[in-house]
């Protein structure tokens, strides 16, 4: 029997190269979905990440074996203030993609905002927006798409900052893109809450930059297998066993150690359970562990999301939703209050 190849599959997925910290831990959403819908709104929203328990709901998929029987199943709790729309930016289609043709930014902040905006951005004294709204008005059958310049408000929020989060919503629905212009200037210098964007039991995507877990060596990066230790010539044993061929260049994909944590993930189709306004409904007996206390409006998501607690989670509509979804919104009986202090 002549020799064997040996055949091991390879470490790590190849999707995610390279693996380095994320630049800014407010992710970018780089694809927004086409909807349709008779009204323009909007596509996405941001909320902050609280904490996990669980819940029991009544299943309502049919074609599971517990349908119509109570379940218990992991939920992740977000804090979701009101967004506050700063401005918005028109879009034009190019050969090179996507540019932008002007933006156009509110005159006037709710009473006591300003002092929080300016925290990131530096505010023109005398701002006038008309020259930009005749720019858009001149160039509308260019113009393809709208997003909106949203800024989260923190302090509204259970953590303890002041600075607000700044990012681009896409808007999209309306018969005409006419329709999605009086839309967004409607919106100017006004809160969304995300009871106006999302609905319960809608299934949507959450975009977050993932928890940090600093220089790793190959065996937590990848999962190579450790080497045997009873050999007493052996140079290490949490190590790759040969990491190139000696006539050659190192092979890019070849494990090693380096940054673990602090990526960008997308995960899809999250379902939203229960939106609510009172944070006291959720938050747990002495509140949640490294976040604190709910206050206002929240979302409860099933399922873990990529995260530590006080990460900002973005929120889309889902882009490749699936072809059976449970319609109308599911029953939650309980969401568990029990303290998570340990005993």
């Amino acid at each position: 029997m002549g020799h064997r190849k040996k055949h091991a599959p390879r470490r790590g997925s190849l999707m995610f190269y390279p693996r380095v910290r994320s630049s800014k831990l407010v992710a970018r959403i780089r694809s927004w979905p086409s909807i349709e819908s008779e009204t323009p709104r909007l596509l996405g929203f941001a909320a902050y990440k609280a904490g996990c328990t669980h819940a029991v709901v009544v299943e309502d998929r049919p074609k599971t074996p517990l349908f119509g029987r109570e379940v218990v199943k992991a939920v992740t709790i977000l804090d979701a203030p009101p967004l506050m729309i700063c401005g918005f930016r028109a879009y034009i289609k190019t050969e090179y993609g996507l540019k932008s043709l002007t933006e156009v930014w509110t005159q006037k902040f709710l009473e006591g905002y300003e002092k929080y905006i300016s925290r990131v951005l530096t505010l023109p004294k005398d701002y006038t927006p008309e020259p930009a709204l005749k720019a858009i008005e001149a160039n509308l059958d260019k113009i393809t798409e709208f997003r909106v310049i949203a800024a989260t408000q923190p302090r509204k929020s259970g953590l303890g900052k002041k600075t607000p989060e700044i990012f681009e919503i896409k808007v999209g629905g309306g018969k005409s893109i006419q329709e999605v212009f009086e839309y967004v200037k409607s919106l100017l210098g006004k809160e969304v809450r995300v009871s106006e964007v999302f609905s319960e039991g809608q299934l949507v995507d959450v975009v977050s930059v993932t928890k940090g877990k600093g220089f790793q060596g190959v065996v937590k990066r990848f999962g190579v297998k450790i080497l045997p230790k009873w050999h007493k010539h052996r140079k290490g044993h949490r190590v790759v066993g040969a990491i190139s061929p000696g006539s050659h260049k190192m092979v890019f994909a070849v494990p090693r150690p380096g940054q673990v944590g602090c990526h960008q993930r997308t995960e899809y189709n999250k379902r939203i359970l229960k939106i609510g306004e009172n944070g006291a409904e959720v938050t747990p007996k002495g509140g949640f562990l490294h976040y604190g206390v709910v206050k206002g409006d929240y979302i409860v998501i099933e399922g873990s999301l990529p995260g530590p607690a006080k990460r900002l989670v973005r929120l889309r509509y889902p882009i490749r939703p699936p072809k059976e979804v449970p319609e109308g919104p599911p029953k939650v009986l309980e969401v568990n209050l029990e303290s998570k202090q340990g005993a």
